[in-house]
């Protein structure tokens, strides 16, 4: 098993960025979307240099979903300002584009918030949460995922409650310690709240917002994601992570589409 930073590593080549698509971190055959954004963002981050280090918002539009393997990452600079710097990302693969982002790079801290109108989600001791198997739930589908994220779900979400909620635990497995770029892969949730709600099937992002308010400190995340309405097949997330300081670290918004088997 290899660490994140090992499989989000980037190398700029011409006027592109090369990586290679890691196996490790897939759902069902495919990169995770949240993986793929900080590959993306890596990228980024390398372009803007030490300024502004670490990314504050990640808007994308996932357009078809690559394989694992070579892939090259395309960086364009909109606006660099005092406090952000602005870029466009794009991921192709066999030049097809299949992933386009919207970065806000800026210094992140550690410090804690001014203001918070957010509690941190109540969950039951992390040891006591059944650790997410890598498989999807209900089948044999492989979810490699896993293996590399230390997930638990609380006890409520461990079987369909119909609130369309899920919350628990998540640690990197390799020991290493959240970052902001890791966040992004926290942030997009296996499996999604379908599983709450017994809903068979598989979703697929159609677009994804994301903002990572800070540092977080060492230790678990504490997560929940909820949804809000489903409709054409196609249904709303929204994921809150706290760190184990009880702070919000990031969220983010995303709307997938619903894919049922046949």
């Amino acid at each position: 098993m290899g660490t994140f930073h090992e499989a989000t590593a980037v190398t700029l080549r011409g006027h592109a960025y090369e990586t290679a698509l890691d196996p490790q971190w897939t759902v069902a055959g495919k990169p995770h979307g949240g993986y793929l954004l900080a590959t993306m963002t890596r990228a980024a981050c390398h372009s803007a240099g030490p300024h502004h280090p670490h990314p504050a918002t990640v808007t994308a539009a996932f357009l078809t979903a690559p394989t694992p393997g070579p892939a090259d990452i395309h960086i364009d600079h909109l606006r660099t300002g005092h406090g952000t710097t602005q870029t466009r990302a794009r991921l192709t693969q066999n030049d097809t584009l299949h992933v386009e982002a919207l970065i806000a790079l800026e210094h992140l801290t550690h410090d804690g918030p001014t203001w918070s109108g957010l509690e941190p989600v109540h969950l039951h001791a992390e040891h006591r949460c059944p650790r997410t198997p890598p498989r999807e739930p209900g089948g044999t589908t492989p979810v490699p995922l896993m293996e590399v994220i230390e997930q638990r779900l609380d006890p409520l979400s461990d079987t369909p409650s119909h609130r369309g909620f899920i919350a628990g635990w998540q640690r990197l497995a390799d020991g290493t310690d959240w970052d902001p770029l890791s966040l992004l892969v926290a942030l997009d949730l296996v499996p999604s709240v379908t599983y709450d709600l017994g809903l068979p099937g598989r979703t697929l992002t159609i677009q994804f917002s994301a903002y990572i308010r800070r540092i977080p400190a060492p230790g678990p995340l504490r997560f929940s994601m909820h949804a809000s309405d489903i409709t054409n097949a196609r249904m709303d997330e929204t994921t809150y992570l706290w760190d184990s300081e009880d702070r919000l670290v990031a969220q983010a918004t995303q709307l997938a589409a619903i894919r049922t088997p046949a």
